[in-house]
C-alpha cells in the first residue's frame, strides 16, 4: 500500500530511518540513497526522500556499551520505512551485535514476514550448470519474529567443573505466529504467475513445532485453492534448491529455515552480493525495515570494493512497499542493465568498484526503455 499522495496535489515526502551499520554497509548504503535521491528529482515533484542518520553499530557499541540508542525504538517508529545496512565487527561478539540492533528492531516493531528474492540477473552466472534467468525465479518467505530465533533459553551449571555447563535454547511456534506467515506467503503467491507455495519444515525430528506448522499449513492452504501447494523436509528441500530450481515458486520456512535456504540461494544466483530482503509489519502498524543480506563482510571492508547490487534492489523492494511500484521497476530494469552490460564488482568475477557500479546504475536509469517487439 504504502502512502497516498497529497489530496491537494503537494508532493509527499517520505521519511526514511538510514542504519548504516557496519563495515561494507557504509559503502553501499550511500549508492541506495544514490538512486532514491535520482527518482526523487525526477518525479516532477510528485515525491520526496528526507533521511533521519543514526550511527547506530559497534563501533556505537564501543563507545556507549549498546549497539543502538535506549530510545532508539521511539526514534524509528514515525519513519515510514527504515533502510540498514549491516550489523557485525570484530571485537564485539555476534550474539551481541545482532541481538542488539537489527533484531531488536525487528522484533520490536513484528516485522514478522521476512521477504527474500532469489533471481538469476542477466549477465551473472550461477554455479549451477544450466542455471538460467527462468529457471531461477523464486522468493523466500521467512517468519522473523519467533521460530528458532526467539531468544528463550539460557546457561547454567557454569561455575561447576569438568564442562558441565549447560545451554538451553528453545523455538518457539504458536498457531497465531504460523497462520500469519504461512497466510502472506499464500497472499505473495497469488501475486506470480505460477502461484504455488511450498512449506519447508522437519517435523519428522521436531513432531512438536513442525507438527503444529504443517497443520497450520494445512488449514491455511484450504483457503486458496487456486493456489498450488506442496510441503518438504529441509533436507531435501536444500539438494532441490541445487538440483531443481526451475520447480521452485514462493517458498515459506520457519526462522532458521528461512535463514538459511535464502542464503543458499543467493549463493545459487551468483553472490551473497546481490541478496536483497525486506523486513515486513504487513499490517503496517510499525515501520518496516529493507536490509542487503550479505552482512558487513570486515574482510573487504574499506576496499571500495563490494557489490551494492543488494543495497539497491532492496531500494526496490522499499519502494514497492512505499506505493512506488513504477519507480520500484525502474530501479530494477537499471540493475538488469548493469549486470547484463558486465558492470560487476569482484565477488561476481568483475573490476568495477562500489562507486562505479552505482554510477552505472544511475546512467542506466536514464536510459529509456526500448520499445515493444
Amino acid at each position: 500500500m504504502g502512502r497516498e499522495p497529497d489530496q491537494d496535489g503537494a508532493p509527499r515526502t517520505y521519511r526514511i530511518a538510514v542504519i548504516p551499520g557496519d563495515g561494507i554497509g557504509q559503502e553501499v548504503v550511500p549508492e541506495g540513497l544514490r538512486v532514491l535521491d535520482r527518482l526523487a528529482a525526477s518525479s516532477g515533484g510528485r515525491f520526496a526522500f528526507r533521511y533521519d542518520h543514526y550511527s547506530w553499530g559497534c563501533q556505537y557499541y564501543a563507545e556507549t556499551g549498546r549497539m543502538m540508542a535506549g530510545d532508539g525504538l521511539d526514534r524509528l517508529a514515525g519513519a515510514d520505512a527504515i533502510y540498514f545496512g549491516a550489523v557485525g565487527w570484530p571485537g564485539v561478539p555476534d550474539h551481541v551485535s545482532l541481538w542488539g540492533l537489527r533484531l531488536a528492531i525487528c522484533q520490536g516493531f513484528d516485522q514478522y514476514a521476512c521477504v527474500r528474492p532469489v533471481r538469476l540477473l542477466p549477465g551473472i552466472e550461477s554455479p549451477l550448470r544450466h542455471a538460467t534467468p527462468e529457471t531461477m525465479d523464486w522468493v523466500v518467505v521467512r517468519e522473523n519474529s519467533e521460530g528458532e530465533y526467539a531468544g528463550i533459553g539460557g546457561r547454567n551449571l557454569g561455575d561447576r567443573p569438568d564442562g558441565r555447563n549447560l545451554a538451553i535454547q528453545s523455538a518457539l511456534f504458536t498457531e497465531h505466529g504460523c497462520e500469519r506467515i504461512i497466510s502472506y506467503a499464500f497472499d505473495l503467491a497469488r501475486t506470480r504467475t505460477r502461484r504455488k507455495v511450498t512449506s519447508v519444515t522437519k517435523s519428522n525430528a521436531q513432531q512438536y513445532a513442525m507438527v503444529l506448522w504443517d497443520e497450520v499449513f494445512a488449514r491455511v492452504a484450504a483457503e486458496y485453492p487456486e493456489v498450488e501447494t506442496e510441503q518438504w523436509l529441509v533436507d531435501a528441500m536444500a539438494a532441490r534448491f541445487v538440483l531443481r530450481p526451475d520447480t521452485l515458486d514462493v517458498v515459506v520456512g520457519s526462522n532458521l529455515f528461512g535463514d538459511i535456504l535464502s542464503d543458499l540461494g543467493s549463493a545459487l544466483a551468483g553472490s551473497m552480493g546481490i541478496a536483497a530482503s525486506a523486513n515486513l509489519d504487513p499490517e503496517r502498524r510499525r515501520p518496516s525495515m529493507f536490509e542487503p543480506v550479505h552482512g558487513s563482510a570486515p574482510d573487504i571492508a574499506g576496499q571500495g570494493i563490494a557489490n551494492p547490487i543488494a543495497a539497491i534492489w532492496t531500494v526496490s523492494l522499499m519502494l514497492d512497499h512505499l506505493g512506488l511500484p513504477a519507480e520500484a521497476a525502474t530501479v530494477m530494469r537499471a540493475i538488469e542493465r548493469t549486470t547484463a552490460a558486465g558492470t560487476l564488482t569482484p565477488d561476481l568475477g568483475g573490476t568495477a568498484t562500489t562507486v562505479e557500479v552505482g554510477d552505472a546504475v544511475l546512467a542506466a536509469m536514464g536510459t529509456p526503455d526500448a520499445p515493444d517487439a
